[in-house]
């Protein structure tokens, strides 16, 4: 049951040795201030990065449920970081959707040009959503396109947790 899930899901898996530490990609928070999203990856937690749009149908009905997992997991085992693909172009925009779904993570703003949002994974950026899962190491283990439920999260989590796939 959890093997198909984890298929059905389409998550993509890399090596240890493909992607070993956290990205360092320096971006702007919605305020403007300069950061790198390595302070965010790789300290004891699980992070999801999600990269999102605010005229992105998906994200607008799922990032309720990132929102969700954030303020139960932040304390304990993981957080969310949001990226918007806006752009300065559209910060106004990216800083609306934030406020209008009381977003409780951090959100960064990347311009949407594949060269950017291609450094969190080393492959092509397909669009959003798209999720980043990184140990709490800091190592990618994943990458799902596409919308994304709580429970899924929880459940791959969980599954990789139960059997850890170490080093290779």
């Amino acid at each position: 049951m959890l093997q198909r899930l984890v298929c059905s899901l389409v998550f993509l898996f890399f090596s240890a040795a493909a992607l070993a530490a956290a990205p360092s990609i320096e971006l702007q928070d919605l305020d403007g201030k300069p950061r790198n999203v390595s302070e965010f990856i790789g300290h004891g937690k699980w992070t999801i990065v999600v990269a999102w749009a605010h005229d992105c149908l998906i994200c607008n009905h799922e990032i309720r449920e990132m929102a969700a997992f954030h303020d139960d997991r932040k304390d304990k085992d993981a957080i969310v970081l949001g990226v918007s693909i806006d752009g300065m172009a559209q910060i106004g925009e990216a800083r609306e959707f934030v406020a209008d779904h009381k977003l409780p993570f951090m959100n960064l703003l990347a311009e949407p040009e594949q060269g950017v949002m291609s450094q969190f994974d080393g492959q092509y950026f397909v669009g959003t959503p798209t999720h980043y899962f990184y140990d709490p190491s800091g190592r990618l283990v994943a990458r799902k396109v596409g919308p994304l439920k709580r429970k899924d999260i929880e459940e791959f989590i969980e599954a990789l947790n139960e059997r850890p796939y170490a080093s290779q």
